[in-house]
């Protein structure tokens, strides 16, 4: 799995403060980022956390790019629904090289794992044979009426990577580049870090968090999931592990912001 944050807004945090003092004050847009000294975008960071005012958080925006996931991480983090991605498409990519994310709880059983590859295997050599059949029957079809065999293949590539990506299993591998704004990955870092996410998604939001938290600091100061700042919302599926979560993500800042 790679994370990398490749771009964002620049100075998020002052931009952030700017359309706040728009909100509480007479400032005209030709100065409005006069005067936001580091000590005054804290102070308007503070009120809008205090007051519960988000949305002028939203100008504020962080781009990833994210390798190594499974489809099973794509079918969970496009439910994020402001946010925009960009997904390496199979209809355009034929998988010569076939890569699968091999969940934890299968990779620590010997046996589980021993099968789990060799179902990948099977499924990587079915892939392409299907790919070969239907791009063989395809180019023929188009050859026969009446396009040049170059031409005909091309088409008929494409057309075989279409229909051939549905026998594809949810672990193969992925990538893509997301784009979400700072309101909408608290949001995500509330949900996807909690330990009832799913094993990856929670990786990627964790090694994300990482990422934006030196250049907003204030922003994200309490970003994670939502038993850092009171009870689980979880109720009776709580994992009853918070103090272990609060301690986690401590750490996982404190470091950050060091190494940031």
């Amino acid at each position: 799995m790679l994370v990398q944050l490749i771009a964002h807004t620049n100075d998020p945090e002052k931009t952030i403060a700017a359309a706040a003092k728009l909100c509480y004050s007479d400032a005209h847009i030709e100065t409005l980022l006069d005067g936001l000294t580091p000590e005054k975008t804290t102070a308007f960071l503070q009120k809008l956390s205090d007051l519960g005012h988000a949305s002028p958080i939203e100008h504020a925006s962080f781009t990833f790019g994210i390798e190594g996931v499974s489809r099973t991480f794509l079918a969970q983090v496009t439910r994020h629904r402001i946010g925009s991605f960009s997904v390496q498409s199979q209809r355009y990519v034929r998988l010569e090289d076939f890569r699968y994310v091999i969940p934890p709880e299968i990779e620590c059983i010997p046996e589980a794992k021993a099968q789990f590859i060799r179902s990948m295997n099977d499924d990587a050599q079915k892939y392409l044979e299907l790919v070969h059949t239907l791009e063989d029957a395809h180019t023929a079809r188009l050859m026969a009426q009446g396009l040049p065999e170059k031409a005909a293949r091309a088409k008929a590539s494409k057309q075989a990577n279409e229909d051939a990506r549905f026998v594809l299993p949810n672990a193969c591998e992925t990538k893509m580049v997301m784009t979400m704004n700072c309101r909408s990955l608290q949001n995500f870092f509330n949900l996807r870090c909690c330990n009832r996410a799913q094993w990856e998604i929670r990786a990627v939001a964790d090694e994300m968090l990482r990422l934006v938290l030196p250049l907003a600091p204030h922003v994200f100061a309490y970003a994670g999931p939502r038993c850092l700042t009171g009870a689980c919302p979880e109720a009776h599926m709580c994992c009853g592990k918070q103090a272990e979560v609060r301690q986690k993500y401590e750490q996982l800042k404190s470091e950050a912001l060091k190494n940031g």
